[in-house]
């Protein structure tokens, strides 16, 4: 008997966009400047109130909380009103929340108007992501999912400067700022995108703007039983979880506070932190998705977690900016090295020929999870310890993903 021929590497040939993904990137990058401005001012607005770090923690958390239990229901409206609907729903909550932020008179108000834009957040995350895996061709998941990532990335780096600077001039400001950007994604969407649907053959999608196949027989919508059945996506939903409790939970919540408590620093360099992680993050991100579409998903995955974590562990014994400054770009190209493998991997799973909504809810529920519970538990270590076990937490959770990672097999075998 001959050998079975080896299976031949997926040529990672220039990725031509469609053009509603080419809105979505341009949406993402105002998106990412207006949530950039606001996340060095978040927590220092809320401990104005006169509330512990654990307190200021909670508003992050809030927000990942409504997100987290409206995820399902985001699942659900983005298969009954469609995924441009959904989005631009979900991006008015969003800016209606953060302009009230600007005008809360007291903890309890910044809490509750923090957490009800989480509602429109998953709204119009999962509608992205529902309409990004229909578009993007199978073998050019990674690359599509590493210039989506990088558009916000873009935003990033510039927005944590602007708003620590904005700082200056009133913590409200930010906010309102963050509000008047979303109205424009809102136009953008609303006069730009247009219904997509997939197509048969190679998995791009055509669309109301043009687009070449016939349109596909669309399948049943992906149980989530089946996809929990896959050991590549149970552990997705770990690496979704660490990534949520480090890069949107303890970066969000607690880097700003340990500038200011253990560095003697203002907002400014904790907006500029942030925006140095972004920057480690985006040069991962120029070289990730490329390899994940020809190195296999779970490599790159890998590699993230480790070095994420560790970078993360030590971010708390820094003791000066630059060093603060230089383990912050290092985390930040951890978690660059690992979302474009997270992305294709869910994609992977669910296709690009039906729908996926729970699927996809379940994994923004797990990073989201991460990003409720770790500012919180880290919050209790920094009131109880100090920002060091806080900081090797986030490298714990990382392993733990690590370990549920390796026994799992890639999931390119699964294109279609």
């Amino acid at each position: 008997m001959t050998s079975p021929a080896p299976k031949k590497a997926i040529d990672p040939a220039p990725v031509k966009l469609p053009r509603e993904i080419k809105v979505l990137i341009a949406a993402a990058f105002l998106i990412a400047i207006g949530f950039g401005i606001v996340a060095p001012v978040l927590p220092q607005f809320a401990q104005s109130f006169d509330v512990s770090v654990t307190a200021a923690a909670v508003v992050v958390s809030a927000f990942a909380f409504t997100r987290l239990v409206f995820a399902p229901l985001s699942g659900v409206l983005v298969e009954r009103m469609g995924e441009r609907r959904t989005y631009i729903l979900g991006i008015l909550i969003v800016a209606a929340s953060s302009a009230a932020c600007a005008f809360a008179q007291d903890y309890w108000q910044l809490l509750i108007y923090r957490g009800l834009g989480g509602i429109g957040s998953t709204m119009f995350t999962v509608a992205a992501m529902g309409l990004l895996i229909r578009l993007a061709p199978p073998e050019a998941r990674g690359r599509i999912s590493s210039l989506y990532a990088g558009s916000f990335l873009l935003g990033n780096i510039a927005g944590p400067a602007v708003g620590g600077l904005l700082a200056g001039f009133g913590m409200q400001l930010p906010f309102l700022v963050y509000a008047g950007a979303l109205v424009l994604v809102a136009l953008l969407v609303a006069t730009q995108l247009h219904a997509v649907k997939p197509v048969a053959g190679s998995g791009v999608a055509g669309s109301a703007a043009g687009g070449a196949g016939a349109p596909a027989a669309k399948k049943d919508a992906l149980p989530l039983r089946q996809a929990l059945g896959i050991p590549a996506y149970r552990a997705v939903l770990t690496s979704g979880f660490a990534n949520g409790w480090s890069a949107f939970g303890i970066r969000m919540a607690l880097v700003p506070l340990f500038a200011t408590a253990a560095l003697g620093a203002g907002p400014e360099v904790a907006g500029i932190s942030l925006a140095v992680f972004a920057v480690g993050t985006g040069m991962a991100l120029t070289f990730s998705g490329k390899l994940a579409d020809t190195w296999g998903r779970k490599p790159m995955i890998l590699s993230g977690l480790a070095v994420n974590g560790i970078a993360m562990g030590v971010l708390g014994f820094t003791g000066n900016e630059f060093w603060f400054f230089l383990v912050s770009a290092i985390a930040g190209f951890g978690s660059g090295l690992m979302g474009p493998g997270q992305q294709a991997a869910v994609a992977d799973v669910i296709g690009n020929d039906r729908s996926g909504g729970k699927v996809l809810a379940t994994f923004q529920m797990s990073s989201d999870f991460g990003a409720i519970i770790g500012p919180i538990a880290a919050g209790f270590l920094v009131d109880a310890f100090s920002y060091g076990p806080a900081f090797l937490m986030a490298t714990a959770v990382a392993f733990l993903s690590f370990l549920f990672w390796l026994p799992a097999k890639d999931t390119r075998h699964l294109l279609h």
